[in-house]
């Protein structure tokens, strides 16, 4: 991992600021929103940059802390009145820019893959296809919320579309983890995402562009 040029890092702490930025400023400037996040980050930072997540030999992996916990915030959140009002109170709109963050994303798992720390399946150069979600967030943001050429079904289609492709990779990306799950990626696997910066995109970038696909499709339904 020393071996990984700089701008690499850079370009996910980058993505990940940028992620923090969007969701801040969709919430409303929320302060928990802010402090909740900052306070994550700062956790997963550590554990990664001091190698917690490279031991891969119990079961479960302790990859799963990365993960899992946000999961299970985004439950709570949509399964009580207080998260209910919260997902209201949201600015779609604003929220909707989360999803551009993918194409500089993408572009980094190909530079991480070049370098050999990620298999090639998890790029848009294998079969990973979550890019064209990135690609068509802008178009999607003109057509329904500055032009109206999108109905409310048409965007829940294209987010739910969205939200398997970005599924798709994450369940590709966990099976290429050199752990007792890994069915895949065996001459090149996964081990980038163990390590500072590159944890933050399993930990906090793919957490909240998911919650950002389910308030989207749940605000569209609720019209």
């Amino acid at each position: 991992m020393n071996d990984l040029p700089t701008y690499l890092s850079i370009l996910f702490i980058a993505c990940t600021v940028y992620t923090l930025i969007i969701l801040y400023v969709a919430t409303n400037k929320s302060k928990k929103v802010l402090l909740f996040s900052l306070g994550w980050l700062t956790l997963q930072g550590l554990l990664a940059y001091n190698l917690f997540y490279t031991d891969t030999s119990t079961m479960p992996p302790k990859f799963a802390l990365a993960l899992v916990p946000t999961l299970i915030f985004i439950a709570i959140v949509f399964f009580t009145k207080r998260g209910k009002e919260f997902i209201k109170s949201i600015n779609l709109k604003t929220l909707y820019l989360v999803y551009v963050v993918r194409i500089p994303v993408e572009f980094g798992l190909l530079g991480l893959a070049i370098y050999k720390v990620i298999p090639y399946l998890m790029t848009f150069e294998g079969v990973n296809f979550d890019i064209f979600a990135g690609i068509t967030a802008p178009l999607i943001i003109l057509g329904y919320f500055v032009k109206n050429w999108f109905s409310d079904s048409f965007v829940m289609v294209w987010n739910f579309i969205s939200l398997g492709l970005l599924i798709a990779i994450v369940v590709n990306a966990i099976l290429s983890v050199p752990s007792g799950f890994q069915t895949q990626g065996f001459d090149q696997p996964n081990i980038a995402i163990l390590h500072f910066p590159y944890l933050w995109l399993a930990s906090y970038i793919v957490p909240v562009v998911m919650f950002a696909h389910l308030v989207s499709i749940k605000r569209a339904y609720s019209h």
